[in-house]
């Protein structure tokens, strides 16, 4: 109970004006030049600096690589499902510069969808297709349509 009501009494004067100015004081004495305040000299505060800088623009750029390789998948498969294309993606690979190509492991698994869709459209895909089909199915398929339109050429034509 103390501890409450001499933190509330404490902030009442602090917000008054009227003393208790701690926090002012620690801010006066606080160096102002930042390389005292890290514990290093201005030269090793400065080459810190530099590294900092450089690091930065080396994870800017790899950053940037890989939004271009998303981009060049995302034109990958906009070109194969024929779907209309992103100008946002364009400029990311043209921000990009360099040749921005996929990585590896999405090369390799574009490449098996290729093999694949390309195993599809062979005659022996077609024929694999042809094997799969139900052929009961197709049949009363061909039955019912052949009677729908024996049935709707007979309501048309008075001969039959």
């Amino acid at each position: 109970m103390a501890f409450l009501m001499k933190s509330m009494l404490s902030n009442q004067v602090k917000n008054l004006g009227l003393g208790g100015g701690g926090e002012e004081n620690k801010e006066e004495n606080a160096p102002s030049d930042p390389a005292a305040a890290a514990g290093m000299t201005r030269e090793e505060y400065e080459e810190y600096q530099k590294q900092m800088v450089e690091e930065k623009m080396e994870r800017d750029a790899a950053f940037a690589q890989k939004k271009a390789e998303r981009a060049v998948l995302r034109v990958h498969l906009r070109e194969k499902y024929r779907l209309p294309k992103s100008e946002l993606d364009e400029n990311q690979i043209q921000m990009a510069g360099d040749d921005v190509g996929l990585p590896e492991d999405l090369q390799k698994m574009v490449a098996e969808d290729q093999e694949e869709e390309e195993d599809k459209d062979s005659i022996l895909g077609q024929l694999q297709n042809i094997q799969n089909m139900d052929m009961d199915a197709i049949k009363e398929k061909a039955q019912a349509t052949f009677s729908e339109m024996k049935q709707a050429a007979e309501q048309k034509c008075s001969v039959m």
